[in-house]
């Protein structure tokens, strides 16, 4: 069977059956039909003395056009871990309809781990994401209306830096022009979309911990300058209270459930390549309240993902994190050894390919966290090629457990739920605790610096004039001691998307730094990454499908 055919085939729970399996009562959720809720904040404040549970970091080796399972190791990691005694949740995403109907697909898993109800949340879900295009739109559409009205504030209105959003792939939108014809509709000039995962108010939402923090958050977005050059924020234009009662209901997390019917928040969902990849710290922070062990998946490979978690949101919300585990395939390890046939056997390229996981674990140890590697087993992988992973794991001393979770859910997690307890075990008998990558005194091209060399590789960075001027304005006004989130390719360690492996002798070229003051990090934009994504020749949306009964088919 299909994911979705098995997805659809699953024996779920009514929703109130998981809420209380946690501790919640009927007052701690709202119902959105028969099996996903929103959960009240009210929770995390009576919770707020109890001792947090451990928390467990998922990333991956670099991605490949196969697809690593990452999310499917999140979900059967928790599942094994509730079969074998240990109370669990996973904390993830939501998935954007832009790779839903795009390349990448949905976001809930696959095989005998996935979340549920699957079509749901990859369709729409609860509506939040839909909620926070529409927040940050209002803030477009009053900048707008300001200008029309007077401009009181003297918007330069060639200096605006804060764009509209869509939840979509739609490659025309990347540059437009707005407020043409007559004077009623507006003041043209030139603007553009990001995808709505991408969007300041995207992270604000993850990265808030109440409605009052997300409100003043929205306020200290700077949108603009005027024409002396001095910023402007959202809360000269009066309106972060009725963008943040936009976000009431969303703010709240969502609980659904997985095949084996064990607890899951899926809440919030940055993209890792263009924003900082992380479920909202709300989820998370609620999930280590109410069980033992938390999962939450940081998005792309650990130099993105995995990195952002630990330098921005772990920062930020005073997170303890665990232990990392390390999703790593077969055919994802000879993709990056130059293999072209990832079906058949090959320890030659599967050995060359290595090196891109001996990179990873090595920059996933600078934060003085134990990692284990996850194996995610393929029906083609043989058992030589799965021992090679597993005898370069015990050269570096580094736990390795082999999965089969997507065929055998949670019982195939078995021995990856051992590798993780004796990780967590070690780590808290260890004097190494969690420790950032940088200092946020060091300026601001130190911490770009230290984030490419010491977990990218690269020899260096370039700066764009651009982006030097934009790191003088930064620094003039204050914002030199953030956190960075650097937007790259998710296809290589580099900035090239073709270099595969662990490339050397490169330099990250960052184009651009963007504030993004309300969210409290700055965004460095390197090589070619754009934050608008397109749909390719052959989109997923060609494959879905809707019958007359309102069965669907064709997510994947």
């Amino acid at each position: 069977m299909t994911d979705i055919e098995i997805a659809q085939n699953a024996k779920l729970k009514k929703i109130g059956e998981i809420a209380e399996s946690i501790g919640l009562t009927e007052d701690d959720f709202e119902p959105y039909g028969k099996y996903k809720a929103k959960v009240s904040l009210e929770v995390l404040k009576r919770n707020a003395g109890k001792k947090d549970g451990k928390l467990i970091l998922m990333t991956a080796v670099t991605p490949t056009p196969p697809g690593e399972g990452k999310s499917t190791v999140t979900v059967g990691l928790t599942q094994a871990l509730n079969k074998f005694g240990y109370k669990s949740i996973a904390a993830l995403r939501e998935p954007s309809l832009g790779p839903v109907f795009g390349m990448k697909g949905g976001a809930a898993g696959g095989g005998m781990s996935q979340v549920v109800p699957m079509e749901e949340i990859n369709l729409h879900f609860t509506g939040d994401i839909h909620a926070i295009s529409a927040a940050h739109n209002l803030i477009s559409a009053c900048i707008d209306n300001h200008i029309h009205f007077g401009n009181e504030l003297d918007i330069d209105v060639n200096n605006i830096t804060f764009k509209r959003v869509l939840d979509m792939n739609d490659r025309n939108l990347r540059s437009i022009v707005v407020g043409l014809g007559p004077k009623v509709n507006g003041v043209p000039r030139e603007n553009s979309f990001q995808i709505t995962v991408a969007s300041e108010i995207m992270a604000i939402f993850c990265l808030a911990d109440s409605i009052t923090d997300l409100k003043e958050r929205i306020g200290e977005i700077v949108f603009a300058y005027n024409r002396k050059g001095e910023m402007l924020k959202v809360k000269q234009l009066n309106i972060q209270g009725a963008v943040a009662a936009l976000l009431k209901d969303a703010i709240k997390p969502n609980l659904v459930q997985t095949l084996e019917n064990t607890p899951v928040f899926i809440h919030g969902g940055p993209f890792a390549n263009i924003a900082h990849g992380c479920n909202s710290l709300l989820a998370t922070k609620m999930a280590l309240k109410l069980s033992d062990y938390v999962v939450t998946e940081a998005g792309f490979a650990a130099d993105l993902g995995a990195e952002k978690f630990l330098d921005i949101k772990a920062r930020l919300g005073n997170l303890e994190p665990n232990v990392i585990v390390i999703v790593a395939t077969v055919r994802a390890l000879k993709h990056h050894g130059g293999d072209k046939d990832l079906k058949s056997e090959n320890i030659e390229t599967l050995t060359k390919g290595l090196v891109n996981l001996e990179k990873h674990i090595e920059s996933m140890q600078k934060y003085n966290l134990p990692v284990v590697v996850a194996i995610n087993k393929f029906i083609t992988d043989t058992d030589a090629e799965i021992q090679v992973i597993k005898d370069f794991c015990a050269k570096m001393d580094v736990e390795v457990a082999n999965c089969e979770i997507w065929e055998k859910g949670g019982e195939g997690g078995k021995e990856l739920v051992e590798k993780v307890m004796n990780a967590i075990e070690k780590n808290e008998k260890s004097d190494k605790k969690y420790t950032p990558l940088y200092d946020l005194n060091l300026s601001i091209q130190e911490k770009i610096e230290k984030i490419a060399k010491e977990i990218y590789g690269a020899d260096g960075v370039n700066f764009a004039p651009k982006a030097l001027n934009n790191i003088k304005k930064y620094v003039e006004n204050g914002y030199d001691k953030l956190p960075i989130c650097i937007s790259k390719t998710q296809k290589s360690l580099s900035d090239n998307p073709n270099l595969l492996g662990r490339p050397t002798g490169f330099t990250i070229t960052i184009n651009e730094v963007r504030l993004s003051a309300g969210a409290g990090f700055l965004v460095a934009m390197a090589g070619e990454i754009i934050d608008m994504p397109g749909l390719p020749r052959k989109p997923a949306a060609e494959l879905i499908d809707i019958d007359e009964n309102g069965v669907i088919s064709g997510l994947f």
